[in-house]
């Protein structure tokens, strides 16, 4: 029996909500008539288009780069042509500029063939990892090139992958790593000769027996001499899947503030960032769709969608046979994390994990109150934050006088906003105060 290993410091257990996708196989979704494909898929610099209205491009074809700072090449999802170089909806900043693809549904689908990717050096393979266009799947979007190169002075030792998909009703890492689980242990041995190791763990939390046992044999099956793989079975507790919480449950160590992973000899990468690994170098298919997770009670049907990079939320809400009345709000990503979106036209991107349909029963909308000082925010913060002393500081309008109070260690997982009595948007508070702080 695998003992269950978890953080030390605070957590909470919401409602999983996983059941109405858990079992679902993974499903393609029909490429619809128009993607929009936003230029700003990760953190950095967005990309520059390098393609001209009405041009026709083909499925993988590059049609945007970095220039300068981070980043990485932005590929077609479809072939078609060119419609627009204008803006999209987008679920945190309103808009942002994107390319409009007009999907010729009579193109021959692009063939990807297998590639033996053990006779190429690492530095072959890092630069396959960044013409692929792979960025961080799972969480904020890093440049995964960039992550799989560490300073020189913080040797890494561990590789660690992030099954836990700790967050309420997402199941798109679960579902992969039931299907796909030889494609994520290849690709997990393509980031170990990268970095030059050999040791991976994967943690997946304990309410996944069935990806537990598929990832246990394939890692198995894969682990050699050279590439030693194996699974840890984690407590089941939010925000688990968090780099630094997940580092300090499957090693012990403990990242300091403001440091990164690298400086305590890991790195972290997320399961489904592993397999897009295998597609890129070992097959040669760039990162240009997703598994996302369609999920909650105000759509008829929930699935575990396969969608190309720049579907439309609309699109998707169509081809599942529409909403119910009741929903209430519809969330681009987790409960936890994820932003409330107005607009269904927004498109999906390289980030997207989840689409949530959200009934009056499955959330609480009532009104937020007075702080009273009960200490639970305190009690539920995996950072050993104050949030609650941050939301009293930015009502009294002095936000940027936070940072003592490590504001910019705060990852907004939402644990302090959920266990919160008064309902109070201590998020909301958190990332107010983040803003003013960097302005001064």
């Amino acid at each position: 029996m695998l003992s269950l290993l978890t953080f030390p410091l605070g957590g909470v257990h919401p409602p999983e909500s996983k059941k109405l996708t858990e079992g679902l196989s993974i499903e393609p979704m029909p490429v619809p008539d128009e993607l929009e494909v936003i230029l700003g898929q990760h953190i950095g610099a967005p990309c520059t288009p390098i393609v001209a209205k009405r041009a026709d491009v083909k499925e993988g074809d590059i049609i945007g780069t970095v220039t300068k700072g981070l980043g990485v090449p932005l590929h077609a999802p479809a072939a078609g042509k060119i419609k627009d170089m204008g803006m999209s909806a987008h679920p945190m900043r309103t808009s942002a500029p994107s390319i409009t693809i007009t999907v010729d549904h009579e193109a021959v689908p692009a063939v990807y063939e297998k590639r033996d990717w053990e006779k190429l050096e690492p530095q072959e393979l890092l630069a396959g990892v960044r013409d692929g266009g792979i960025i961080g799947i799972g969480g904020a979007g890093f440049p995964t090139h960039v992550k799989l190169s560490p300073p020189a002075d913080n040797p890494i030792n561990t590789l660690i992958l992030n099954g836990a998909e700790c967050e309420p009703y997402i199941t798109a890492d679960h579902r992969q790593m039931v299907e796909c689980a030889g494609d994520i242990v290849e690709g997990a041995k393509i980031l170990l000769k990268i970095l030059g190791i050999q040791k991976c763990v994967i943690g997946i939390e304990n309410n996944k027996p069935d990806a537990i046992a598929a990832m246990t044999k394939a890692a198995k099956e894969g682990s050699t001499s050279k590439y030693l793989i194996a699974v840890n079975a984690l407590k089941v507790k939010y925000p688990q899947g968090s780099e630094k919480q997940l580092i300090q449950a499957v090693t012990g160590r403990k990242v300091p503030a403001f440091a990164l992973p690298s400086a305590v000899g890991v790195v972290v990468q997320n399961v489904s960032t592993a397999r897009a690994v295998y597609d890129a170098v070992g097959l040669g298919k760039p990162l240009c769709e997703k598994v996302v997770t369609i999920s909650g009670k105000g759509i008829k049907r929930q699935a575990n969608l396969l969608v190309k990079i720049g579907t439309k939320v609309s699109d998707i809400v169509a081809y599942l046979g529409g909403t119910v009345p009741g929903l209430t709000k519809v969330v681009m990503g987790g409960p936890m994390m994820g932003f409330a979106v107005s607009n269904l036209d927004v498109p999906v991107t390289k980030t997207t994990s989840a689409i949530l349909f959200l009934t009056a029963d499955e959330i609480d909308t009532r009104p937020h109150s007075q702080c009273i000082r009960c200490g639970w925010c305190l009690d539920a913060c995996p950072m050993g934050l104050e949030p609650k002393e941050i939301g009293i500081y930015v009502e009294a309008n002095r936000a940027e006088d936070t940072e003592p109070l490590g504001v910019f260690e705060c990852f907004e997982c939402g644990s302090c906003a959920y266990v919160c009595p008064a309902k109070r948007p201590l998020v909301q508070f958190i990332r107010l105060a983040k803003m003013k702080a960097k302005r001064k």
